[in-house]
């Protein structure tokens, strides 16, 4: 697997979002402050759901937000946001979420890479629970298979 690397700056846990739009602003800030990205990314991320839907909620509880590479990606990144109380993205199936993945990639092809690598980790059952009930970055790194 080959998935960014999940420093502490890019995990919050049992974070407190007003809406889906907060919930992706916690998770650009996480990237943000891993050093990933430029703030404007977070912006990127909202932008897409506007445009495309909650599409990025890939699975039960889990959300994975994230744009097309650019110039406010600084290097590949990952973060995790577990949310105290889950929240609604707008998702048929899916909805509401307790975890939120933010994911900034260099180039398309790297996009692909992780999307099928996260999509390794959560087609078991028990990651996106496990991710949710995490209470160390230690718990979430162990799920995701992520160094540090």
């Amino acid at each position: 697997m080959s998935l960014p690397p999940l420093p502490n700056s890019a995990i919050q846990l049992g974070a407190a979002a007003s809406d889906w739009r907060d919930a992706v602003r916690l998770a650009g800030a996480a990237l943000e402050r891993s050093g990933a990205t430029e703030e404007s990314y977070t912006d990127r991320m909202i932008q897409v759901i506007d445009e495309f839907g909650a599409y990025i909620v890939i699975a039960p509880g889990l959300a994975l937000a994230h744009a097309r590479p650019g110039a406010d990606v600084l290097h590949e990144g990952l973060s995790v946001v577990t949310l105290a109380e889950p929240i609604a993205f707008g998702h048929p199936h899916n909805d509401p979420v307790n975890v939120v993945l933010g994911l900034a990639v260099t180039t398309p092809e790297s996009h692909v890479t992780s999307i099928a690598d996260l999509a390794n980790v959560f087609n078991d059952a028990t990651a996106i629970p496990a991710v949710a009930s995490a209470t160390t970055p230690d718990d979430v790194r162990r799920v995701l298979g992520a160094a540090e």
